[in-house]
């Protein structure tokens, strides 16, 4: 049995990945105390806020984990979040009064100082940097299988 390792946990995807993990313990601390406190306040912004958690939690263990199907959980997750983050972020500088109390992604991350929304835009970059890099070696990329007929990403090597 051959043992897949990620390649998107390397050099600078270690540092996106702590980002993410802290991100996702973050966002999981704040929406657990706001809603089990709170709730009744703004249950719109806390659930938004539980749902940052989850996208943050995922995206973590998708940039970690080896294969084509994590590969692809990780650009959704990421995809996901920089819509999220801009369609809240949007909606709070429109329209205030919406959320009476903020969310991780409200007036575009401000209260994270912006990592929200300029984390998933890394993060997108570096997952295509990784795709690239793996076609440019003459790997496979995301859609192809490796020499022995198995799925490749380029987050995998064998």
């Amino acid at each position: 049995m051959v043992t897949q390792k990620s390649t998107r946990a390397v050099g600078l995807g270690r540092v996106l990945i702590a980002v993410y993990a802290l991100l996702a313990l973050a966002a999981t601390g704040r929406s657990v105390f706001q809603i089990t406190t709170q709730f009744s306040e703004a249950p719109l912004a806390y659930t938004l806020s539980a749902l940052s958690a989850v996208v943050y939690i995922v995206a973590t263990v998708a940039l970690i984990a080896p294969g084509q199907g994590w590969y692809a959980v990780a650009w959704a997750t990421i995809s996901f979040e920089l819509v999220g983050v801009l369609i809240i972020g949007l909606v709070t500088v429109l329209d205030p009064e919406l959320f009476p109390h903020d969310t991780v992604w409200s007036f575009f991350g401000r209260g994270y100082g912006f990592v929200p929304l300029v984390l998933p835009v890394l993060g997108i970059l570096w997952l295509r940097r990784q795709g690239r890099a793996t076609r440019a070696a003459g790997g496979t990329g995301a859609e192809g299988a490796g020499a022995d007929g198995s799925p490749r990403d380029p987050g995998t090597t064998r």
